[in-house]
């Protein structure tokens, strides 16, 4: 049976939301079941935000998370909060650009350390280091296929910006690459 819960993490701006709307639509169009659920902190922009994601082929009895199997930390205070909650054996994608990798608990966890900021900064747009992050999470959990989160970036993408759908693209594979 295909099963994943997920908090994805970070600061205001980074993209959290984006990507976790983008792993909802991508579980729906592979024929799952799907929860999403955003969690903003006091500020929109440089405040902490998260959201959960419940991909499943079963019925999800509930959308909250606390013990989730997987996590992408994209800041040092969304590990610090989130880290110890993931269950044991859980897979957790950190951007190793703004988090030391000695702060990961790769005893317990299947740690993946991907430099997101580099990587979209050599792809010529920091603000794609979410994209970087789902794309190293969907490759290190397959629990979707990498063409149904590229084929999903219509529907979080808003029409005016489509003609950024072939960068973040670019993006998402070099995500999945690193992992690979």
């Amino acid at each position: 049976m295909r099963y994943i819960d997920s908090i994805i993490a970070g600061f205001g701006g980074q993209g959290v939301m984006l990507i976790g709307n983008l792993l909802a639509y991508a579980g729906m169009k592979d024929g799952l079941n799907v929860t999403y659920i955003p969690v903003y902190g006091p500020e929109m922009r440089g405040g902490t935000a998260n959201c959960t994601v419940v991909l499943s082929e079963e019925d999800i009895g509930s959308p909250i998370i606390h013990s989730p199997a997987s996590l992408i930390a994209m800041n040092r205070p969304s590990l610090d909060k989130f880290q110890d909650r993931v269950i044991d054996g859980g897979v957790h994608i950190i951007n190793s650009s703004l988090i030391d990798m000695e702060l990961a608990d790769t005893d317990r966890l299947k740690c993946f350390g991907v430099p997101c900021n580099e990587i979209a900064d050599e792809l010529g747009n920091t603000r794609m280091a979410n994209m970087v992050a789902i794309g190293a999470f969907v490759q290190a959990t397959g629990i979707i296929p990498l063409d149904a989160v590229i084929s999903s970036l219509e529907n979080v993408i808003s029409a005016r910006y489509h003609k950024l759908i072939p960068a973040n693209t670019k993006a998402i594979e070099a995500g999945a690459k690193h992992v690979s």
